[in-house]
């Protein structure tokens, strides 16, 4: 540190769990304090374009979370949604606040100190835009090392190999009915019978309840499968941290970034998106991650991509340059 005054962050998103993780894991990356504040803007500002309302602040939804003075060394919000919130904080703030927006904002782009976005992004070069392999996350060495802790016995008795699943749920054009959970437990199968694989399952909440109860069936009495039933601790960090490779639903790219930042064997099954798609393209053909259809032999080991620390160097250097805080990260 130079100085003594810490850097103080606001993490700015709707609630969607894969930005919440982005944001807050961008500026607990770099700042000293963190405070996450979750919004959302009422009628008729929510009827504008994210980036352009006008007085977004004045717009806050009763629910929204306190956005006031004293205003922090720095913002970051992920997701268009709050775009509007984060440039109105700076505006506020006299220019005081930096302001870093995750994920293309599509409109306003000058209006940020840094855009952070992924390279399938179309997110036009820009003296304030960097690109990263893969998104932000919450992901430390220090949070997955407890999380293995925590985990080691229970997930121990289920041998090796062990393949953690992470399973998402729907998006709006990509439904999880059951004959794409049929089609994800019959790859699992294959692991289990052709090549004695454990397996470590955890849906998320967005998990459809039927998708779920079919996973049950399928490995019900299987002393070397885990399903996560949503009761209790999330078992997800220490999946991460103990699996010996990992099959992630292709919808969330926080997921499926989450997975590669640990470095071990990643493959991905289906695709969410056409944006996902272009995503997951360029990861198959750098040889990161492999689409999954059951292969008992392992995929290759792409190496681990941490695009968190590719972006907090990026708001590091924008801090030191500027010199107008008390304290900065030496780089």
């Amino acid at each position: 540190m130079i100085g003594t005054d810490p850097i103080t962050a606001w993490a700015i998103t709707t609630g969607e769990a894969g930005m919440r993780t982005q944001a807050k894991g961008l500026a607990r990356a770099v700042a000293d304090v963190v405070v996450e504040k979750i919004v959302a803007l009422r009628a008729p500002w929510s009827w504008f374009p994210a980036a352009t309302a006008p007085r977004a602040l004045a717009g806050l939804s009763a629910a929204s979370d306190p956005v006031e003075p004293p205003w922090p060394d720095l913002v970051v919000g992920c997701g268009r949604r709050s775009a509007a919130v984060v440039i109105a904080i700076g505006k506020a703030s006299g220019g005081r606040t930096l302001t870093v927006q995750i994920q293309d904002p599509r409109s306003s782009r000058d209006a940020f100190d840094l855009i952070v976005a992924t390279q399938h992004d179309p997110t036009p070069a820009a003296a304030n835009v960097i690109k990263t392999p893969t998104a932000p996350h919450d992901l430390t060495a220090e949070n997955l090392a407890a999380a293995a802790d925590a985990w080691r016995a229970r997930l121990s008795a289920l041998g090796r190999p062990l393949a953690g699943v992470l399973i998402g749920g729907p998006t709006r054009r990509q439904p999880f009915g059951d004959l794409r959970a049929k089609r994800l437990i019959e790859g699992l199968r294959r692991l289990r019978e052709n090549e004695g694989v454990g397996l470590a399952i955890t849906p998320s909440r967005r998990t459809p309840n039927g998708v779920r109860a079919l996973l049950g069936e399928a490995f019900a009495g299987d002393s070397r499968v885990f399903l996560w039933d949503l009761i209790g601790d999330n078992p997800y960090r220490g999946i991460l941290a103990l699996s010996d490779r990992l099959v992630v639903t292709g919808e969330s790219v926080s997921m499926i970034s989450e997975a590669l930042s640990t470095g071990r064997p990643v493959e991905v099954f289906d695709v969410g998106s056409r944006r996902h798609e272009a995503f997951l393209e360029r990861l198959v053909k750098e040889g990161r991650v492999r689409l999954f259809a059951g292969d008992p032999s392992p995929p290759p080991m792409g190496g681990s991509v941490d695009s968190t620390e590719i972006a907090a160097a990026a708001v590091r250097e924008l801090l030191h340059k500027r010199g107008r805080f008390g304290a900065v990260r030496a780089i």
